[in-house]
């Protein structure tokens, strides 16, 4: 892979691939904790993430940046922005959406019904991506995935970051989680703002039980070329850090019920004042993350218990 002359360093970490901004700065960890939002339903998740998106909206002009969640996580939002796209109501809002995805399978044909965009064009429609400023998937159909995720994170850092991140929750072995895909002992640090991992049975069955729980139209030559990806494209903690604005719901509980314990453990556990030790922690669950960021909202359902 060449990355001559990238505005990203790169750092390898027992095959994890991790990119950092040149301009990366030491920054200070502060455990914000995490105060979760019971909604009754999905569908009242779902307008919470929009009326987030709209208060973004009124405080700031120009652009709006933002990385959609895939899966279950946000398929009531995409359906509420799908319908707006329909209509005339908030042209205006969507014509100043800059989108972005923020991780996928690599390497798979981009049409593969496994594939977020696949997803995200079933369920908010033609209209929508007709109508917002831009839309940046992560490219999984190249042989140089490395130097495609460096274009990708090029445009973002042109525009100025993401103003959401709209996130979720994955649950992983031994009450871990992950954010984006962002698993864990991947070496993930908080400077890195991507990466490329080697994919796991675990990421794997997740991703496909979920597409399948969504509703996601799919085929077995899909699933067997889902079956056959070797890496997962990740936006990494620093963009969670730099994201203006963090928005996670979590979902399926019902469908995935590890869900149940590892978001537990999110919302319970406190990060180590000492550095080194909060990283270690970090590395081992990285849905800690998000207790670092000041502003977090997180939707959950009452299925996760709390």
């Amino acid at each position: 892979m060449n990355v001559k002359e990238s505005p990203f360093t790169r750092y390898e970490d027992n095959a994890n691939v991790w990119l950092s901004q040149k301009s990366a700065q030491t920054i200070r960890l502060t455990d914000y904790g995490v105060t979760p939002t019971v909604l009754a339903s999905e569908a009242e998740v779902g307008q919470a993430m929009l009326n987030e998106l709209y208060s973004t909206a009124a405080a700031k002009d120009g652009d709006i940046n933002i990385a959609l969640l895939g899966g279950r996580g946000a398929q009531q939002l995409h359906r509420l922005l799908g319908e707006l796209a329909k209509t005339n109501e908030q042209d205006e809002l969507l014509a100043r959406l800059n989108v972005f995805t923020q991780d996928a399978l690599a390497p798979m044909a981009m049409a593969n019904g496994f594939s977020f965009v696949r997803d995200f064009e079933r369920i908010l429609g033609d209209a929508f991506f007709k109508k917002i400023k831009s839309f940046t998937p992560m490219r999984t159909d190249t042989q140089d995935l490395e130097s495609a995720l460096i274009g990708y994170l090029t445009k973002l850092e042109e525009l100025g970051g993401l103003d959401i991140f709209f996130i979720g929750h994955g649950p992983e072995e031994n009450a871990a989680s992950h954010l984006a895909y962002i698993k864990p002992f991947s070496g993930a640090q908080y400077h890195h703002v991507a990466g490329i991992i080697p994919i796991s049975s675990s990421i794997l069955e997740h991703h496909i039980s979920k597409f399948k729980a969504g509703g996601s139209a799919v085929s077995e030559a899909d699933e067997q070329e889902c079956r056959s990806a070797e890496y997962i494209l990740t936006l990494g903690p620093a963009a969670i850090l730099q994201a203006k604005k963090i928005v996670q719901s979590v979902v399926d509980a019902d469908s995935a019920p590890a869900k149940v314990q590892t978001y537990a453990r999110v919302l319970n556990t406190t990060l180590s004042s000492d550095t080194d030790e909060a990283m270690q922690q970090l590395n081992a669950n990285p849905g800690l993350w998000i207790r670092l960021h000041p502003n977090t909202k997180s939707f959950v359902l009452p299925n996760l218990g709390l």
